[in-house]
């Protein structure tokens, strides 16, 4: 059925759930999996108080203990995964074209959506421009 998948994550609650089904699906298929979170680009830092290179450091960090938190659930797996930085619905499609991906496991909704939207914005985007199928998953 697929050959590879991948995830989007961005260690919320509903991107906790995509991963596990991703695994699952990786598991059952005896398949690779690729993992990705995107830093977005467009935040715009307004005001002194918040020092831009400390706030991008700590994102990166997150990022980096939300993908470790990945591979140790991965375990057995074979797995890649990435950080990058941009716009995350195009990070994301580029990425899974760049792997070859068979399908993207999202979550419904990211950290930064409003809690009473159907789809993140994010989400809304990746399932509209995708070529491949987008499997969303809610907690």
């Amino acid at each position: 059925m697929y050959d590879s998948v991948l995830v989007a994550t961005d260690g919320s609650d509903t991107a906790t759930a995509a991963v596990d089904h991703a695994i699952t699906l990786a598991r059952q298929f005896d398949i690779p999996l690729y993992g990705i979170v995107v830093l977005e680009s467009r935040t715009e830092y307004d005001n002194a108080i918040v020092d831009p290179e400390e706030a991008d450091r700590r994102r990166r960090q997150r990022a980096e203990s939300v993908l470790a938190d990945l591979e140790a659930a991965a375990e057995g797996l074979a797995l890649e995964t990435t950080i990058r930085t941009g716009v995350p619905h195009e990070e994301i499609l580029t990425y899974a074209a760049e792997q070859d991906a068979d399908v993207i496991v999202i979550g419904s909704r990211g950290r930064s959506s409003f809690k009473g939207a159907l789809l993140g914005s994010t989400v809304d985007a990746v399932v509209r421009q995708a070529e491949r199928p987008v499997l969303v998953v809610d907690k």
